[in-house]
């Protein structure tokens, strides 16, 4: 899957389903299927159909989830300012998203922002999760166009309305909000203004990664990850100051998810302890980590980890030889 709202760990269903699931099922009709879904509670109404957009787009049935939205909203009165209109269009965003259909993506979430703005003080969970999610996508639709300004905006609003939101319920969207954050990772360019992102947001996810849900945790292992990814990139670039930044904040959260040391704890350490070695100033902790890594690969029976350390170790040791003073003695000028 692309990374939409769609995705089951952006916003994993808080609700019990399966009852509206089974009426559901037993109704064929547009109309029906409507009523069914205004008389069930709000979350409940957008965690089915979320959940069934996203299981008919693991199936490689996309096409199929849209039509059956598509049937729902046509029943809709075209002046009503029901939530489940701008629900249909946003998950419509997402669906047309996840088929690579931009153009109708586009269309649909201007219809959604269209029917969101016509209640623009509203500030109820209903309206704000549906806002923030279909920010999150039009971020990705923006981005993937090239059209980072748009797409930063566009994050970074959805990013503070998941703040809001998981302020009053962390079990529900703690993990939207990470996702946000992970959005984030992908949608700025300047390293700078990204870090310092992250940074505003640090005490928030680590509340996060107290919580025993795994829907918080599955969030934060994908941010993890993506914190990784961004540390490499900036150590090819040879931006290794900005790389440990990056490699610390991922070893953070995922030491804090991952109980026991685990190879990917270990590979991400290795990351960070060698772009310390390229920072003067950290070169001698970057040393002790390594060495402290090496013990550690040994204990898990990471032989090839082992001995990546010990050539970063070793190509250290005599990048430290100043070859050019060697020079001027050998050849005075």
């Amino acid at each position: 899957m692309k990374p939409t709202s769609l995705e089951p760990v952006f916003l994993p269903a808080t609700t019990d389903t399966s009852a509206l699931r089974s009426k559901m099922r037993r109704t064929r009709q547009g109309e029906d299927m409507l009523l069914l879904l205004e008389e069930a509670p709000f979350d409940t109404a957008y965690d089915l159909l979320r959940t069934y957009a996203a299981e008919m787009v693991k199936r490689g049935e996309s096409a199929k989830a849209v039509e059956t939205l598509t049937e729902i909203n046509d029943a809709i009165d075209p002046d009503s300012e029901a939530d489940i209109n701008a629900v249909l269009a946003q998950l419509l965003t997402a669906l047309y998203i996840e088929s690579d259909s931009l153009d109708l993506a586009a269309a649909t979430a201007a219809a959604a922002l269209h029917m969101l703005s016509r209640s623009p003080r509203r500030k109820d969970a209903p309206f704000l999760q549906v806002l923030a999610s279909l920010l999150y996508d039009v971020a990705y639709l923006h981005s993937s166009r090239g059209e980072f300004k748009q797409a930063e905006r566009e994050i970074d609003k959805s990013i503070k309305i998941f703040e809001r939101l998981a302020k009053t319920d962390p079990d529900r969207y703690a993990a939207p909000h990470l996702m946000a954050l992970n959005g984030a990772t992908a949608v700025y360019r300047n390293r700078v203004k990204q870090a310092e992102l992250l940074a505003h947001y640090q005490a928030a996810t680590s509340t996060y990664l107290l919580m025993l849900n795994s829907g918080v945790e599955d969030a934060a292992t994908r941010l993890a990850e993506s914190l990784a990814r961004q540390g490499e990139t900036l150590a090819r670039m040879g931006r290794h100051r900005e790389a440990v930044q990056y490699y610390s904040r991922a070893l953070k959260y995922i030491t804090r998810i991952e109980n026991e040391f685990t190879m990917r704890q270990l590979e991400y350490s290795v990351a960070l302890g060698e772009s310390m070695l390229s920072v003067a100033a950290m070169r001698d902790k970057g040393v002790h980590l390594l060495n402290t890594m090496l013990h550690k690969a040994t204990k898990i029976n990471a032989t090839d980890v082992h001995r990546r350390i010990v050539d970063i170790l070793y190509n250290a040791k005599s990048r430290s030889l100043d070859i050019l003073s060697l020079w001027h003695k050998l050849f005075p000028k």
